[in-house]
């Protein structure tokens, strides 16, 4: 699925500043070219407003003068009163005909406007239009002084002024960009230090807090964030509390449970298989057609005894308190291997001291490597597990004191996340793990099975007291 890429939050403010400051320059840039068009209609009245006078003068002249031959109108000597670049100057008689046009030079550079520019000016403003006024004679209009400016010097003088702005303008954009980023930058440096207090929280760090900001926006959401992560420590540690309290009913009612099927369902058990071994003597002796039937009860009734076996095993584990954890281990991967018949080969790998945990924890360990042995013996379909506990007394690369189990198969998991989420042996392990504060991981096996990885925390009386 396409995504949208992501962009930098200062460099997305700052463009934006950037655009709305380039706006407000095309709009200081319009704005300047808008009153010099103004300027410019100015001017040419002016200019033609005097060349109407100085023809009217010219005309007056003739009353009291005997001028040579055409020397109405005579607008080449009114010309030379105005030296504007591009400026053309002509009489227009009553009947519209244009006598003696008079045109300066262009304005200089003319030819170096750009092509977008000229076209824009000339849509928006016009250049090169006719102002013109009436020359009056004695109350009757002689015609018109009509003025105007080259169009290509008027772009050019717009163009001139124009460009000159760019730079200053193009500078002072860049600086601004510069400065709103350094400024955002520094606004929001304070984001990082939430967002580290986010990732230590998705870390189940759940001790991370933020501390006071200047803004009241970011105050607020620190605070915010402080109340949940107190919040989420409290409901963490009583909720681990709640599971280590549920765990250790249920390990306290475990050995009586025990002794209810080995007393009750055990002696049943005991009878029906005596019973079941009468029947087959009696029916080898009386009537032997029954005897199939007898001797399968007597094969389900040792199924039975053997799947008995097995759960008080699970459920009344060794006195880990006399063994220790080690030697209870040991038992349990042999107690495996003695069951699989070879169908299934459990190895074993001990590194560390393990003397100084209490029974407790050792217990709790057990437990944890008694069921992860369980769910690999059961979903796995594997011919090969082993299971390797350490325990780390010295920072080799993990923290000292930390107590680390690993399970790993060659079995065929399809989905490693379902496998990591099946199953209520799993849940219960993941309970117990959290309530010891410690953390579960699974990870694929090369080339096939899973690895499961359970990290704990020794407890403070265990650290540095083994022996040597």
């Amino acid at each position: 699925m396409w995504k949208t890429p992501r962009v930098d939050l200062k460099l997305r403010l700052a463009m934006r500043v950037a655009a709305l400051a380039a706006a407000c320059f095309a709009g200081v840039s319009a704005y300047a070219l808008i009153q010099s068009d103004r300027a410019a209609d100015a001017r040419l009245a002016e200019v033609a407003e005097i060349a109407a006078r100085g023809l009217a003068r010219q005309h007056a002249q003739l009353a009291w003068a005997s001028p040579a031959p055409g020397s109405f109108p005579d607008v080449p000597t009114l010309a030379m009163a105005f030296s504007a670049p591009g400026l053309c100057i002509a009489y227009r008689a009553a009947g519209g005909e244009i006598y003696q046009r008079t045109c300066n030079g262009p304005q200089s550079g003319a030819a170096d406007v750009p092509a977008p520019f000229a076209r824009l000016y000339t849509r928006l403003f016009d250049p090169g239009r006719e102002v013109g006024r009436r020359i009056d004679a004695h109350d009757a209009a002689l015609g018109e002084a009509v003025v105007s400016v080259d169009a290509r010097s008027v772009i050019a003088q717009a163009w001139q002024d124009t460009s000159g702005l760019l730079p200053v303008m193009g500078v002072t954009l860049l600086g601004l960009c510069v400065l709103v980023y350094a400024a955002i930058a520094r606004a929001l440096r304070p984001t990082r230090v939430i967002l580290a207090g986010l990732e230590r929280l998705a870390a189940n760090d759940l001790s991370a807090r933020l501390p006071d900001f200047d803004l009241a926006e970011l105050s607020r959401i620190g605070a915010i964030f402080n109340q949940l992560a107190a919040s989420l420590d409290r409901t963490v540690a009583e909720r681990n509390e709640l599971t280590r309290r549920l765990i250790g009913v249920q390990d306290d009612e475990r050995p009586h449970l025990a002794r209810e099927l080995h007393d009750e369902f055990g002696q049943c058990l005991a009878a029906v298989a005596a019973v079941a071994a009468s029947a087959s003597q009696t029916a080898r002796d009386e009537c032997p057609s029954l005897l199939p039937e007898c001797q399968s009860i007597q094969r389900t009734t040792a199924r039975m005894m053997d799947t008995l076996r097995g759960a008080l095993v699970r459920l009344r584990p060794p006195d880990i308190d006399e063994l220790g954890l080690a030697l209870s281990v040991e038992g349990l991967v042999a107690g495996w291997n003695a069951r699989g018949r070879g169908t299934t080969r459990y190895e074993l790998e001990l590194s560390g001291r393990f003397q100084a945990l209490p029974p407790g924890f050792s217990a709790n360990i057990y437990r944890i490597a008694q069921e992860a042995l369980t769910n690999a013996a059961k979903h796995a379909e594997a011919t090969r597990v082993r299971l390797r506990l350490f325990k780390r007394d010295e920072a080799g690369g993990r923290p000292a004191g930390e107590i680390e189990l690993i399970i790993e198969d060659d079995g065929r998991h399809s989905d490693i996340d379902m496998a990591a989420r099946a199953g209520m042996g799993l849940l219960g392990m993941r309970e117990r793990i959290a309530a010891l504060g410690g953390r579960l991981s699974f990870a694929a096996a090369q080339p096939t099975g899973l690895i499961l990885r359970a990290v704990i925390p020794a407890p403070p009386a265990a650290l540095g007291a083994d022996p040597g």
